[in-house]
């Protein structure tokens, strides 16, 4: 007896169909083309989250090694004053004080020196 597959592959086809909206011309349209857009969608994806990472910590650094700078400190000392004084914030905690409570980080400045 033979297995017939319409009904798979058409839901499968539906799904590649369905994540391709919004691309152009046969992106969107034939399986074939849809399927290949789909999976480099997909890498681009994986890699793009990797690189959000890589991004914002780079951002967090500029930002303490500017504020740290105006208190009269380079970026590597604060970092290993905190390290010494035994302080467990990471760089994004640091970064979000900087941006909303200022007083705060000199507060945490004033204290390594």
């Amino acid at each position: 007896m033979r297995v017939k597959r319409g009904v798979t592959s058409h839901a499968k086809h539906k799904k590649i169909l369905k994540a391709n909206k919004g691309y152009r011309m046969t992106k969107r349209r034939l399986i074939k083309v849809a399927t290949e857009a789909h999976l480099h969608a997909s890498e681009y994806a994986f890699a793009g989250r990797k690189q959000r990472k890589r991004n914002f910590r780079q951002l967090w650094i500029v930002r303490i090694s500017e504020a740290v700078k105006q208190q009269g400190m380079r970026y590597s000392v604060f970092i290993k004053k905190l390290k010494d004084a035994n302080i467990q914030l990471d760089r994004k905690m640091l970064a979000h004080l900087i941006v909303e409570s200022p007083k705060t980080f000199q507060a945490i400045v004033e204290k390594l020196r």
